[in-house]
């Protein structure tokens, strides 16, 4: 069975911990899509470890896990992630699959994310800086460096070559130093060099494995309102994040996959520009904040806090076929005396959906909430559904009813164990 899990929101859902969970029963996992802007925080009995590239697969050794051609990589934070993962785990270089259809985040990609950034002044998206969207755009318009580049030195130097001439003009229009060929030429073949050993072709073991009906989970890395395309655009990424992409990211044939599960955090939150309806701007968002621990694990940044937007999952759940939905960080609204719910949208006073919303206009819209009481008591040491509170269970039974998704699992903390699989 082919199992997608997504975020559903805007991403830092706590798709780690739910991917590392069922990854424990799984024969491969894979990365589809995205770079190092993407952060899984894993917790477990090893220790706390923060993945930027490497599928949360890899823990369960008897896993194979596959970073797929629709994944770009930076040789730099793979092969740190590599050496860290190499001093808690056994040898896994049998179980690491990169392809080598990989696109390269290159030094001069990196520059320009910056150098574009600080060229729109107050219009700034608000990127990570990680070169992604350089990296996409260059591969998109056929100037993109593969690992399939690098097999062959010579090649690599010929196309770098030219690459670098066009770069280091836009370089320097926009105020920044040319980069030298010499040195990213040797620095990037020394790079590649150390993750070489884990180059192969992923599209063949994975075909096989769907033939021989070996569970396989798709590992989102972002959140569904980042995607290129369905997102509050510009402010998104530039990967294509829906459970479709699985297709074009790692070779899955649709009919392959039977289930897709979406993540949601049990209220809402946002790194970086861009519109957010149930932002709250208060106190309330302060303690949400710091409750929740909500800073990025891959920036650092202090996350936007706000109650759950129904409407926008529910766009999330139609777009994506969502079979289920898992709900994390339950356990921080256990501080709440009354929790809110964002049920619609309104806009010059009339209902609106927000599929009919353009970034401009979401900025604009007003949530239109529903008030729920709080639990006021701790969940975090509850494991069976029947345990809850009765309040918790209408706040959750109000998501899965506005959604029209089941709920197949209730996270109440970052560990393992802090999981709850009955949910009626």
């Amino acid at each position: 069975m082919v199992h997608v899990i997504i975020g559903s929101q805007w991403g830092d859902e706590g798709k780690g911990k739910i991917v590392d969970l069922l990854s424990q029963k799984a024969d491969c996992v894979v990365r589809f899509h995205g770079g190092n802007n993407a952060g899984h925080t894993i917790i477990n009995n090893l220790g706390k470890f923060p993945l930027h590239l490497v599928p949360s697969g890899i823990f369960n050794t008897a896993c194979k896990v596959f970073i797929a051609n629709g994944v770009i990589i930076d040789l730099g934070v793979l092969i740190t992630e590599i050496e860290m993962l190499k001093k808690v785990l056994p040898n896994f270089s049998n179980r690491l699959y990169i392809s080598p259809r990989c696109n390269l985040i290159m030094p001069y990609h990196k520059l320009l994310d910056r150098l574009y950034e600080e060229a729109k002044g107050k219009a700034k998206t608000g990127t990570t800086g990680r070169g992604i969207g350089p990296t996409y755009a260059d591969k998109v318009s056929y100037s993109g460096i593969r690992i399939f580049d690098m097999l062959d030195p010579k090649r690599f130097q010929e196309r770098l070559k030219i690459l670098l001439m066009v770069k280091n003009k836009i370089i320097i229009t926009l105020g920044g130093k040319p980069l030298k060929l010499k040195t990213i030429y040797s620095q990037t073949l020394e790079e590649f060099q150390k993750i070489k050993p884990y180059v192969k072709e992923t599209f063949q073991p994975l075909y096989e494995a769907i033939q021989k009906n070996e569970k396989i989970i798709c590992e989102g890395a972002q959140g569904i309102f980042l995607d290129n395309d369905w997102g509050t655009y510009p402010y998104v990424t530039g990967s294509s994040v829906v459970a479709g992409n699985v297709t074009a990211g790692c070779g899955i044939a649709p009919r392959h996959v039977k289930r897709i599960t979406g993540i949601c955090k049990a209220y809402t939150t946002r790194v970086g520009n861009g519109p957010f309806p149930t932002e709250l701007m208060d106190k309330t968002g302060e303690i949400m904040r710091k409750i929740g621990q909500e800073f990025g694990t891959t920036t650092g940044r202090p996350r936007r806090c706000g109650w759950l937007d129904l409407e926008l999952l529910r766009f999330a759940c139609c777009l994506n076929g969502f079979t289920d939905l898992a709900i994390t960080k339950l356990d921080i609204l256990d501080h709440f005396k009354t929790i809110k719910i964002c049920v619609g949208y309104a806009l010059r006073n009339k209902k609106v959906r927000h599929v009919d919303c353009d970034t401009h206009l979401l900025g604009r819209v007003k949530p239109i909430y529903k008030t729920m009481r709080g639990w006021n008591r701790s969940t975090k040491d509850m494991r069976s559904y029947k345990d809850l509170p009765s309040e918790a269970k209408k706040y959750l039974k109000e998501i899965s009813r506005h959604v029209n998704v089941p709920i197949s699992l209730i996270s109440v903390g970052p560990e393992r164990n802090q999981t709850i699989y009955e949910t009626n």
